[in-house]
């Protein structure tokens, strides 16, 4: 019963329908999902280029910045998108707290590939399969908290405003 009590003057949001929650998973899980694949298809082909270790770093860096920068755009432009069948989703705080519900149960896993690769990258060349190239770890850090906390931050932001 408290859970339907006005709490102000102002007339009452319906609440997010499951149709409408549902298509918010779908999109977030997907940009996520994508953002991650693209990032570890892209660093297990990176060995294929003859170039030092160093300058392929470099590359890695700035094929993550890119990826980083189209998974904002769609994660932007998602949020805004109309769905014919249900609509377009208001940002509210069931939307948003499903926004990172979704955003780290569902599409989490995904990022784990990228440690594996990530891992194996922070040990080429070294001594007794100890990291020496700590930044491979540090870039699969900065892609997880992306992943995690600015791409979803991006979507729920960017939630039609429900007034």
């Amino acid at each position: 019963m408290v859970d339907h009590l006005p709490l102000g003057t102002e007339a009452q949001r319906p609440l997010p329908r499951q149709a409408t929650l549902a298509l918010l998973v779908g999109r977030i899980t997907t940009i996520k999902l994508a953002y991650w694949a693209a990032l570890t298809v892209f660093e297990l082909v990176l060995p294929l280029d003859p170039r030092p270790r160093d300058e392929r770093f470099a590359s890695s860096i700035a094929f993550a910045a890119l990826a980083t920068f189209l998974a904002l755009l769609w994660a932007k432009r998602s949020a805004r998108a109309i769905d014919p069948r249900v609509g377009g989703i208001s940002r509210s705080i069931p939307t948003i707290a499903t926004t990172f519900a979704a955003a780290t149960v569902v599409a989490s896993p995904a990022s784990l590939p990228l440690l594996l690769v990530e891992r194996q990258r922070s040990i080429e060349g070294c001594v007794g399969s100890i990291t020496c190239h700590p930044e491979a770890l540090w870039l699969w850090v900065a892609t997880l908290f992306i992943g995690f906390l600015v791409i979803p931050a991006m979507f729920a932001i960017s939630l039609r405003s429900s007034r």
